[in-house]
């Protein structure tokens, strides 16, 4: 830019015939300091190459050579980061697989235990050996997510090193990174869930969801959990609202199927025609808390239960469920989405007392118990999922970003993900909840889409950032 104003400035200020003569002169003396072409050197360019050019088109080419210059040293910069990217991860691999070689050292050198007695290995915890816990330290952000830590239900047989009591729970803990996660790690049960592309598929064979939510003050959470649910991998997705919002939410994308009937009078007969059409159901985004229709939505669970579909309850549903726990209590395919407000509302209700919020992994576990292990997934700096018997804590980078709407994200993706996983055979979830590998997935996939739009928008960034990120995202987890 420096030179631009340089060149303007000496173009503007002296007569057109002077610039051009001090453009010659300086020319011509270069031409002389130049030393003699050898026949074995490049061919001499013509001397009077500029000669017959504008000033226009003299401008247009310097900038020209300006804009390659600067893109070749972006691009030698971007080269820079891969390898120094790819440098990392190498460092880190070596650094995990020194660490389980002194965990091995140290857990041959410690005294045996009695050997217990035999019991069968439980299907839903992987098959590894003993090592002692660790935890890598930080070094840096750039590709290298926090770790994952998978608790392992209290049937586990004891072992050197491994078991810690947590009450009436034991667990084992297990940290690695997403980058170099085993085959025993749950992202892979995730991906043995999702159903491969083909063109022997018919339309809706991979989900067909529905959202039970939306009126006049909330439009565009259940447009946010309907959409996610598309962009994971959905074929179909309809919308169950109230008259007055169904415009506005058709407004939003032609592809969301947008049923006006959740304040008719009567609401639950029209949706119940379509429960054995549909997969899995999310209840709650934009639902509101007026009576008659959580009247409606209650109802609505009542029959779907009844159908076995997985229902995802998030937002107001969970509000309906703190006033009535027996709504969903008990029902195995049901999982609640809390936030903290959320979490500590159906904490009390179920508890009558305050919540414990020195402990957010023994309230959870306590909290999913008392819901008759119900799955459970506690948002918040790591998210916290179980069923009451088996703990999974997901802490994959996101960002500092708390824009609304990123739990109909959650709940949307979600609803794709639990038909997924209650349609796979046990042998592809190791005999794991499904519910607890549907939920795994969906938490780090929006982990994933935080972290993506945070690093274009940064404090910008808003949930249809996140959304557009979903395809991305994905690929990166569960397809690369």
């Amino acid at each position: 830019m420096n030179l631009l104003k340089r060149a303007t400035f000496i173009f503007s200020e002296q007569p057109l015939s002077l610039a051009l003569g001090s453009f010659s002169t300086k020319q011509s003396s270069l031409t002389k300091t130049n030393p003699p072409a050898t026949s074995s050197s490049r061919p001499r360019r013509s001397k009077k190459r500029f000669a017959n050019m504008s000033l226009d088109k003299l401008m247009e080419k310097f900038l020209e050579q300006s804009m390659e210059a600067e893109d070749n040293f972006y691009r030698l910069e971007e080269q820079r980061l891969q390898a120094e990217d790819k440098r990392r991860e190498e460092e880190h691999s070596r650094e995990l697989q020194m660490l389980q070689m002194l965990g091995q050292i140290f857990n041959g050198i410690s005294t045996p235990s009695p050997a217990p007695q035999a019991t069968p290995q439980p299907s839903c915890i992987p098959q590894t050996n003993p090592t002692v816990p660790f935890t890598r330290p930080p070094c840096g952000n750039r590709n290298h997510p926090p770790a994952l830590t998978e608790f392992a239900s209290h049937s586990q047989p004891a072992g050197p090193g491994l078991l810690m009591e947590e009450g009436e729970t034991q667990f084992i803990e297990r940290s690695f990174s997403l980058g170099t996660a085993r085959m025993d790690s749950v992202i892979p049960l995730v991906r043995k869930t999702i159903p491969p592309l083909t063109s022997k598929k018919h339309k809706g064979q991979d989900g067909r969801i529905g959202i039970i939510g939306g009126c006049q003050e909330y439009t565009g959470a259940p447009f946010f959990a309907a959409i996610s649910a598309l962009k994971v991998g959905a074929d179909l997705s309809h919308v169950f609202c109230t008259k007055d919002a169904a415009p506005v939410i058709k407004s939003y994308s032609p592809e969301l199927i947008v049923h006006p009937v959740l304040d008719g009078p009567n609401a639950v007969e029209e949706i119940e025609k379509w429960l054995p059409r549909l997969h899995s159901l999310v209840v709650g985004p934009g639902l509101g808390r007026e009576e008659m229709l959580l009247k409606n939505a209650k109802e609505i669970i009542e029959r779907a239960k009844l159908r076995g579909i997985p229902i995802i309850i998030d937002a107001d549903g969970l509000w309906l469920v703190a006033k009535e726990p027996s709504v969903i209590q008990g029902y195995q395919r049901g999982i609640l989405t809390p936030n903290f407000m959320e979490f500590t509302r159906l904490y009390e209700a179920m508890h009558h007392e305050p919540l414990d919020s020195t402990d957010h992994k023994r309230s959870a576990q306590q909290l999913s118990i008392a819901m008759g292990h119900l799955t459970l997934v506690l948002k918040g700096e790591e998210d916290i999922i179980t069923d009451g018997k088996n703990m999974l804590t997901c802490s994959q980078e996101g960002s500092g970003r708390r824009c609304g709407g990123q739990g109909d994200l959650l709940s949307g993706s979600l609803d794709s993900c639990a038909h997924w996983a209650f349609s796979s055979s046990p042998d592809a979830t190791k005999g794991m909840n499904p519910s607890l590998v549907a939920a795994f997935g969906a938490t780090s996939l929006t982990r994933q889409c935080n972290r993506q739009a945070f690093h274009k928008h940064s404090r910008s960034t808003t949930t249809s950032d996140m959304i557009q990120e979903i395809s991305s995202a994905f690929k990166k987890l569960f397809e690369s």
